[in-house]
């Protein structure tokens, strides 16, 4: 009935497969009908099994075969069809002969059947559908991986996303949890009466972040062209044309190293809202997240890995405190960055792990960023804001007079999920901070931002004052679901060719 696992190769148990294949198109089958008969889900039939079985009325179910078992006069098989798993039952007694042989004969474990048959129970209790008949829906040509050991190879789980998937319900599950999370975030933006955009992925230049880009080239217009990095700018020009709350789900794509808590290709919610505030902001911020984790995965707090790789608990339903950049750096790493000569914050990176050489071509706001990093970010477990980073680091927020810049980053388990800024919207100060990135860029900073003239003349048209935010939804469904490396909450993780 079932092809045996002993040592065959993948290619001779496909031999095998397409030899029944063969057998079911000389009985008379498809095996790869358009439709089959199909009256409801599993989990329907598993919901209202009792009202079905008093009813007694026959029905049709399909699914894929998860196991088989049994044989001779009666066979036992467990079908999954996405939304439950549930048992049906082939009699020889019960079902005519020819098609009873042929299922045996025809039929393994992955293959996805439709079977008619009645709601009864077994006699040790299990719910089931007696089968009068069947016709095979999908034959598989390639076996699926032992429900017992699944896929043991970790680059082979992630190629084939696919099977891992469907041999562990709690992969299954946390891909729907990320999908509920999509949903949800897109509900709590349209109940606040945000409008949906769509903005171009593919560029004449890149903006909105500091990032090295993806670089392309249009043939058409015989033009280089980049990937975006961020969704700011054309949300910022769109505010210009009157519209007050804009959101966008969208791919974003930078070109540097991948680790586990990076990826080339991510997934971003970003969005304005005009005449709104940062505390609005962060307020808001602190409602979606404590919503998302209650309503879609029903708990508030989660269990993840802190820089020493040790499981620390992160409570989502506790105090989301705020505190400044500057005070981590003096409480964390014994450095007050707004009376620090150049000289003493250049030692202090080299403490903190910089080497001289990079320490050297690296502007005094990144170093601060560096020690920042080391010495506070990976550290911090529970949801906090950290404010008001030096404006250098953030070009396109409203710059305090001390500095730094008017910005919020919620950090949770040591990583950022949130930008959040009080958006500048003078054009004279924009353009002097984004000509200060422009001559750090020819120095020789890949990552600093370019000018971009179509942003400023849309700019000196008049943008409303206005607070923005940006999460990376990859990173919080990592910690939704707890899981260390992000990419198990994405489907297609970029993988290398095999050889």
């Amino acid at each position: 009935m079932v092809e045996s696992t002993y040592m065959a190769s993948l290619s001779e148990l496909r031999d095998v497969r397409l030899e029944k294949l063969e057998q079911l198109k000389t009985a008379g089958m498809n095996p790869f009908p358009a439709s089959v008969p199909r009256d409801l889900s599993l989990a329907e039939l598993k919901s209202d099994f009792e009202k079905l079985e008093t009813a007694g009325a026959p029905l049709s179910v399909a699914g894929r075969i998860m196991s088989l078992r049994g044989q001779g006069a009666i066979m036992f098989a467990t079908l999954f069809d996405g939304t439950e798993k549930f048992q049906v039952v082939f009699k020889k007694d019960e079902i005519e002969e020819g098609i009873f042989t042929l299922f045996g004969e025809t039929v393994d474990i992955g293959d996805i059947v439709s079977v008619t048959g009645t709601p009864f129970t077994t006699q040790r209790g299990e719910p089931s559908v007696l089968v009068t008949d069947w016709i095979m829906a999908t034959k598989s040509l390639l076996p699926i991986p032992s429900e017992h050991y699944g896929i043991e190879d970790d680059e082979e789980r992630l190629r084939k996303r696919y099977l891992e998937a469907l041999m562990k319900p709690e992969v299954f599950k946390r891909f729907e949890t990320r999908s509920k999370v999509i949903k949800y975030i897109r509900d709590f933006f349209d109940t606040k009466e945000f409008l949906e955009v769509e903005t171009p992925i593919l560029q004449n230049q890149a903006g909105g972040a500091m990032a090295k880009t993806f670089d392309t080239h249009h043939n058409d217009y015989d033009m280089d062209m980049v990937l975006r990095i961020s969704l700011e700018l054309e949300h910022k020009i769109m505010m210009t044309a009157g519209y007050n709350r804009i959101y966008e789900i969208g791919k974003n794509f930078r070109n540097e190293g991948s680790d586990p808590t990076h990826l080339q290709e991510f997934t971003m919610i970003e969005w304005y809202a005009a005449y709104e505030t940062l505390e609005t902001n962060m307020a808001w911020t602190e409602e979606l997240l404590r919503g998302i984790a209650r309503d879609v995965v029903g708990k508030m707090s989660f269990m993840v890995k802190d820089k020493d790789d040790n499981a620390v608990e992160v409570d989502f339903g506790g105090v989301w405190s705020k505190v400044r950049f500057g005070d981590l750096l003096k409480e964390n790493a014994s450095l007050d960055m707004e009376t620090a000569s150049l000289k003493e914050i250049q030692a202090a990176a080299k403490v903190w792990g910089m080497s001289p050489d990079e320490i050297k071509s690296t502007g005094k706001a990144n170093l601060l960023d560096h020690i920042y990093k080391k010495s506070s970010r990976n550290i911090i477990i529970h949801p906090t804001f950290v404010m008001d980073y030096p404006g250098e680091l953030k070009p396109l927020a409203q710059q305090n007079t001390d500095g730094t810049a008017r910005v919020a980053q919620l950090i949770i388990a040591g990583a950022e999920i949130t930008n959040q800024y009080a958006e500048l919207v003078n054009p004279t100060v924009q353009r002097e901070l984004l000509e200060a990135q422009s001559e750090a860029k020819e120095g020789g900073d890949a990552e600093a931002m370019e000018i971009d003239e179509r942003f400023l003349t849309a700019m000196e048209h008049g943008m409303p004052p206005m607070t923005g935010f940006g999460m990376g939804i990859d990173r919080l469904v990592a910690i939704l679901t707890e899981q260390d490396n992000l990419r198990d909450v994405i489907f297609f993780p970029i993988m290398r060719p095999k050889e």
